[in-house]
């Protein structure tokens, strides 16, 4: 598909209908072909490779329901939408399950056909994309990661130039973006990728045994200390260590750690001696370390020592296009520990899950694609599959993802109140879809599957409110 232009082949023996169709979908920009039987259909398909196939079901000859399962041999296989008489419901279900992307009833209605290839169209080119960018990146991408927005390619080229330095990295973050997957990236892109990787939650190891934990003891040093223990410092020897969590480090280990970089040198608690130790220190943290100093809570020579170099990683709502890679990714994975086929996602599940802000990043998201897909035992993720906090289309504890009413227009306000002059039907469509656009910060795409209409109907309802504001001005 090139652009906005889809090549789409309608398979129908009635030429009365298959004229309104092509008619219709020709007005819509597309390039279309039409056949009449199922053998003309292969034929087309196999020289003119279309985006999308419309098929009746009952054709002369075969049925349309054999294309479904031809496509889906083909390497690039199109979308299909089959048009079914009512009697024929239970068939079209059969198709969707076989891998048709919708079915339509006959007689059709031209705006739900608008809105299905519209959506057929977008689900194809967004598997697509998942398709090519893993082909480019490998299922476990840049070690473990998945981007291909800006910011994720930022965030790889930063750790490629860090991991070829020796000093400490601060990596920051909010909870959740994967400040692990970073660090043990750069070990694996650094000279000390065939040493060891470590990792340690300062928050999760009580206060009074951080120290052991960190340096070792020697035997006897404390109650129950029954033999001597190395210590993440020297079993972490010619490798890497990640402190995670840095800011929840208590102030006294803060200055033996500050110590230990400086000197290069650990002491086992109970030890008589300090030891020689090569380690690269990794720290992280979703805590504001420079308001923890302001307050007392982190040291200032520490975190300098830290901050040799830095790298910020950006949440998931900042990284544009990179939720349907990630979403492909976690549900073939999540499909994979169930040994089942990763499911069939419904456009409306995508749609759903890019308006949702996900504060808990790529863990949340990894987390909602396991539970839709544990939930999903007929090949097909729906709406229903997603935890309700997604379906609202809201953060926990807020309407963050609808915008507030106060961003309503004054013109249909002052157009809709009480005893106001009736407006043409025209000019209020055009003040609504402009006070629609406002509420979703100009995001076409979302208007439209708001409005239950495709993108292009909206474009050309704009256009022709503009045409008839500058005709009502000149």
């Amino acid at each position: 598909m090139s652009g906005d232009v889809a090549r789409v082949l309608v398979v129908e023996d009635d030429e009365g209908l298959a004229q309104l169709v092509v008619e219709e979908l020709e007005g819509e920009g597309h390039s279309v072909r039409r056949v009449s039987t199922v053998d003309g259909a292969r034929a087309t398909a196999s020289d003119w490779d279309p985006d999308l196939i419309l098929t009746d079901i009952r054709l002369p000859g075969e049925e349309g329901t054999a294309l479904i399962s031809w496509t889906q041999d083909r390497p690039d296989p199109p979308a299909v939408i089959v048009f079914t008489a009512f009697g024929s419901v239970r068939q079209a279900v059969e198709c969707l399950k076989e891998g048709a992307h919708n079915f339509l009833t006959k007689p059709l209605d031209l705006e739900h056909l608008r809105v299905s290839v519209d959506r057929a169209l977008e689900t194809r080119r967004l598997r697509a994309e998942v398709r090519r960018f893993r082909e480019e990146l490998g299922d476990d991408g840049f070690h473990g990661m998945l981007g291909r927005s800006r910011e994720f390619q930022r965030l790889v080229e930063g750790i490629r130039r860090v991991a070829r330095g020796a000093g400490a990295v601060l990596i920051t973050g909010e909870s959740g973006v994967g400040k692990e997957l970073v660090a043990r990236a750069l070990h694996r892109e650094s000279p000390r990728s065939s040493g060891p990787f470590l990792a340690v939650n300062c928050a999760g190891i009580p206060a009074d045994l951080l120290e052991s934990e960190f340096f070792g003891h020697a035997e006897g040093a404390f109650t129950g200390a029954t033999s001597s223990r190395k210590g993440l410092f020297l079993e972490a020897d010619g490798g890497s260590l990640l402190l995670d969590e840095i800011g929840e480090m208590p102030m006294e280990l803060q200055a033996k750690l500050l110590r230990v970089l400086e000197d290069g040198r650990v002491r086992p608690v109970g030890g008589d001696h300090s030891v020689p130790v090569d380690v690269r220190i990794l720290a992280s943290t979703n805590r504001d370390l420079a308001e923890a100093m302001e307050t007392g809570h982190f040291r200032e020579d520490l975190y300098f020592r830290l901050q040799t170099f830095q790298l910020s990683v950006p949440p998931l709502r900042e990284r544009e296009g990179d939720l349907p890679v990630l979403v492909g990714h976690f549900a073939r994975r999540a499909a994979r520990r169930l040994e089942r086929e990763p499911p069939r996602l419904q456009p409306e599940v995508l749609e759903r899950l890019q308006d949702y802000p996900f504060p808990g990043n790529v863990r949340e998201l990894e987390n909602v694609l396991e539970r839709a897909v544990t939930f999903c035992q007929d090949g097909k993720l729906t709406l229903e599959h997603l935890p309700e906090q997604v379906r609202r289309r809201a953060a926990p504890g807020g309407d963050a993802a609808e915008p507030s009413q106060e961003m309503g227009s004054p013109e249909l306000a002052q157009a809709l109140r009480p005893g106001a002059e009736i407006l043409p039907l025209r000019e209020v469509e055009r003040l609504y879809l402009q006070w629609v656009l406002e509420r979703v910060g100009g995001n076409k795409r979302r208007a439209a599957a708001l409005l239950g209409i495709g993108r292009r109907t909206l474009y050309r309802r704009l256009a022709e409110g503009d045409e008839e504001e500058e005709e009502g001005t000149a």
